[in-house]
């Protein structure tokens, strides 16, 4: 069925444009490009995809695929919120090592010789936000119709991620930053924060979707794949 395998096509062309802002960051912590640089480049055009992506699924009619992706962006966007709420909580205290959002700010509009402005502010956070909305449409897409666990699988699995990338190590914080004073705030803060997003992510997606039923990638692979058997020529 032909509907099936445009839904496919449009549902990678959206995972891969998602997965574009969560690796900047990482990517110019490791050296490779500037975060203002990368952020002109990469970061717009691919929300600006994503944005389209909706509108495009929209026209086609594909109301269920247009609501999966906006579903999955409110509840990354709301769990943020609840990682927030850690996230500020360890800042406060002193379990992390600077303002993340601040941090980004100040990257994203090449400020480090300056510091933080109120535009960078708003920048960073409007990015950190993004980042968050990106991960719940990449788990609407990927883990639709799964139990809740599995959401905060994936948000400890994110954090994880974080904590062994070049984002720790170039703070001078060390892998999961075990360096910093005594060696497990970050850590856990950043656990801490992260089993929230999981855990809000899931419920928030699931509320939202309770009257849906959204296929995930690995389903509407197979209906793809079973409509192009259904078509080959029989010799």
């Amino acid at each position: 069925m032909r509907h099936n395998k445009i839904k496919l096509v449009l549902v990678l062309i959206t995972l891969l444009l998602a997965g574009i802002s969560p690796n900047l960051y990482p990517v110019a912590q490791a050296g490779i490009a500037k975060l203002s640089f990368l952020a002109v480049s990469f970061l717009v055009p691919s929300a600006a995809g994503i944005v389209l992506l909706i509108f495009i699924t929209r026209a086609l009619r594909y109301t269920s695929l247009t609501k999966q992706i906006l579903f999955g962006l409110l509840a990354g966007l709301i769990a943020t919120i609840g990682l927030e709420v850690i996230r500020e909580i360890g800042f406060r205290t002193g379990a992390m090592p600077g303002d993340m959002p601040k941090l980004l700010g100040v990257l994203l509009l090449d400020r480090f010789a300056h510091g933080p402005s109120f535009w960078s502010n708003v920048a960073g956070w409007a990015y950190h936000f993004w980042n968050g909305a990106a991960f719940g449409i990449i788990f609407s897409l990927v883990f639709a119709s799964t139990q809740r666990w599995v959401a905060l699988v994936y948000g400890i699995i994110i954090g994880i991620v974080f904590m062994i990338g070049p984002a720790t190590t170039t703070l001078g914080i060390g892998v999961l930053g075990l360096e910093f004073k005594d060696g497990y705030q970050f850590l856990t803060t950043v656990t801490l924060a992260h089993i929230v997003f999981g855990m809000v992510l899931g419920w928030s997606f699931d509320k939202l979707s309770r009257h849906e039923s959204h296929p995930n990638i690995f389903r509407r692979l197979k209906n793809a794949m079973a409509g192009s058997k259904r078509n080959e020529p029989v010799n």
